[in-house]
């Protein structure tokens, strides 16, 4: 049974105060036990986070980092930074790290391999353009994307992963993929891992969707069976909107 997983990303938002506001909320709200929730925070924001959520089930994490565990790079973040941190994720390929930064699928592997070197769970994000959709590439852009990533770890490595969908036409856009949209890009990745790498790692792979889920859509899309949870994005900076995403998840 594949826990779900509500991963927020607040890219460059937020404030010490958010932080604090969410975590009084995490501390005075139950949320559901069987559903992992988790806030993926700015760099200058990890130390708050770390104090803030401490005694709440609340996780934390980064929205990137450097393949390079330490070096002459200034302004990066390494894998080591995070987890001394306590981060539990990390973000990985976000389309606006592949599309503002040129990060390509090299870059992404690199990156998760990184990640995976010191513990931290890699949320691998996968999506196509709104061109790459309408030319009707959704399936082998998407399906290259994972590939990308599995075919260049080993078995227990890729066990470690988490898989976000995200069309990009849909992110900060107010566009959502229709669940049923959502379910078979999810279907079709669960498929072809199944086919290309093993039974067992397609049935345990959480895919989560990351186009605009909102609380007013989250239902829907968190009953399609395929879709194991979901990667916020605006409504992860509303403390009730995200709480209720949760309780939607659970």
């Amino acid at each position: 049974m594949r826990k779900p997983l509500i991963a927020g990303n607040w890219k460059m938002n937020g404030s010490l105060s958010l932080i604090d506001r969410f975590g009084e909320a995490c501390s005075e709200t139950d949320l559901p036990l069987n559903v992992e929730v988790a806030l993926m925070v700015p760099a200058p924001y990890l130390d708050a986070a770390r104090r803030a959520f401490a005694d709440t089930p609340m996780a934390w994490g980064g929205q990137t980092l450097h393949d390079q565990a330490a070096g002459a790079f200034t302004g990066e973040v390494s894998g080591p930074m995070l987890a001394e941190f306590e981060a539990r994720y990390v973000l990985v390929g976000h389309s606006e790290r592949r599309a503002l930064f040129q990060e390509d699928d090299a870059a992404v592997l690199a990156r998760v391999v990184a990640a995976v070197d010191v513990g931290l769970v890699p949320i691998v994000c996968v999506g196509e353009t709104l061109e790459e959709r309408d030319a009707g590439d959704t399936e082998s852009v998407v399906l290259g994307q994972v590939d990308a990533v599995l075919a260049g770890l080993e078995a227990r490595a890729r066990e470690r992963l988490v898989v976000a969908y995200e069309p990009v036409w849909a992110i900060g856009t107010g566009k959502t993929a229709t669940p049923e949209q959502a379910q078979a890009v999810h279907a079709s990745i669960r498929s072809h891992v199944n086919k290309t790498y093993s039974e067992a790692l397609a049935e345990g792979l959480r895919l989560l969707y990351g186009g605009s889920m909102k609380a007013a859509n989250a239902t829907e899309l968190l009953t399609q069976p395929d879709i194991d949870g979901g990667l916020i994005g605006g409504a992860s900076l509303q403390v009730d909107d995200f709480l209720a995403i949760c309780q939607s998840a659970g």
